[in-house]
């Protein structure tokens, strides 16, 4: 199955043509109905306003006292990300093209997918104080596109359709290693295969053991009802490979969306439907999937590494996890995971994390039962002066010479006759 962007009814802001319309059905790989909303065209800040539910429900605006993820370089491994939009101004450099086709970035259906989710990352606004538009979790950071397939409008699509697997997936482990060479900080990857391959597994774990977190969105196959023979969606990868940060989509009462893939990959939630991003178009999309979901976590992970740098992917994973909002009973379930992520919280715990230095090289994890060394109580006895340490001599030496003097004494009287 080839790769498809994660991407779900997405919504225009205003009225368009005909051509538009079936010009967006054509870029998705997954089933969509798409809505046009009635109305006036909508302004920029219109946009920032309609986004505020997002910011508010990742806790955001409290993470953003810390730090905006300056510092931090996100590899958005996509359909390309479109540099020349207002709210992405001087924030994207350009990576390469492993799609193996030649359309050019120049060309209007040339990363559309890609765009979207990379505004939602790194999106800084415009105007005056850049009040206007789309502003990212991340807005400090800086974003680099790795192209690792075309979106479905691209004129050379057909091309790549029939492309064999083995090649598909061997453009996505070359665009991971890349990124990780080229000092990426956080992968995202709002996109799904049906089948792991081992070239892509390998390219992960070179991004683990260089500190690199990975973000992947969940899959929109929806409720497991009928999907699988045992009950949950189907997997996708590269959310479905270990380390990997997968993620499902909620809305905006905190419910998890309805084509938000079921499956046990799923570690986190985040907002999905109906989220405001800028297109290559430099207009504004609600869109809707677990594509803006990953792009909205990988934005967080963003946030931590560049607080702190130095914090491996695990502990940021375990940040994100344990600090999440609207927890499932019982702590974790296949949909939502661990719950939504909470951006403030998760920055704070990651705090916590970095200041937890690991035990010293070969002390046996049972050196640290009971709370460690922090955990025991000083002795209650108070310091001892010199004058203590004379007398505690002196009474020493008398209770040696009267045990002396009574074992003579003893001695004595066995020798004596009954």
């Amino acid at each position: 199955m080839l790769a498809r962007p994660m991407l779900a009814r997405p919504m225009l802001s205003r009225p368009v043509l005909a051509r538009r319309v079936s010009a967006v059905l054509a870029v998705l790989g997954c089933s969509v109905s798409l809505a046009v909303l009635p109305g006036t065209a909508a302004s920029a800040d219109t946009i920032r306003d309609s986004q505020q539910w997002v910011l508010n429900m990742m806790n955001v605006p409290a993470a953003w006292q810390v730090t905006q993820g300056g510092g931090v370089t996100v590899a958005v491994i996509d359909s390309g990300v479109y540099k020349n939009i207002s709210d992405l101004t001087g924030s994207v450099s350009d990576g390469p093209d492993y799609t193996g086709i030649s359309t050019r970035s120049s060309n209007s259906n040339w990363g559309v997918h890609g765009t979207w989710m990379a505004s939602l990352i790194a999106g800084h606004g415009h105007g005056p104080g850049g009040d206007d538009g789309v502003i990212g979790i991340a807005p400090g950071s800086k974003i680099v596109s790795v192209r690792v397939i075309p979106d479905r409008t691209d004129p050379h699509y057909g091309r790549y359709e029939h492309e064999q697997e083995p090649n598909i997936q061997d453009s996505l482990a070359r665009g991971i290693e890349w990124a990780v060479q080229h000092g990426a900080k956080v992968i995202s990857m709002s996109i799904g295969y049906s089948a792991p391959d081992g070239a892509v597994r390998q390219a992960l774990q070179d991004a683990f053991s260089h500190g690199v977190v990975v973000v992947a969105s969940a899959g929109n196959s929806g409720a497991p009802s009928g999907t699988s023979d045992v009950g949950y969606a189907p997997e996708s990868f590269p959310a479905d490979y270990p380390g990997v940060i997968s993620v499902g989509a909620v809305n905006s009462a905190g419910a998890v969306a309805n084509f938000s893939s079921d499956n046990l990959s799923v570690q986190v939630a985040a907002p999905g439907v109906n989220v405001p991003a800028q297109g290559r178009d430099g207009q504004y999309w609600w869109v809707s999937g677990t594509s803006p979901a990953c792009a909205l976590v990988a934005g967080v992970a963003a946030l931590i590494k560049s607080k702190y740098p130095d914090l491996a992917p695990n502990l940021v994973a375990s940040a994100l996890t344990s600090t999440t909002t609207g927890r499932p009973p019982g702590g974790y379930d296949s949909q939502v995971g661990f719950g939504i992520v909470n951006a403030a919280a998760a920055l704070a715990k990651a705090g916590k994390l970095a200041g937890d230095p690991p035990d010293p090289a070969g002390i046996a994890s049972a050196a640290r039962f009971g709370g460690g060394p922090a955990a025991v109580a000083q002795a209650p006895v108070r310091p001892r002066g010199s004058g203590w340490l004379i007398l505690f001599v002196l009474l020493a030496l008398t209770s040696l010479i009267l045990t002396g003097a009574a074992g003579a004494r003893l001695t004595v009287l066995r020798r004596s006759p009954q």
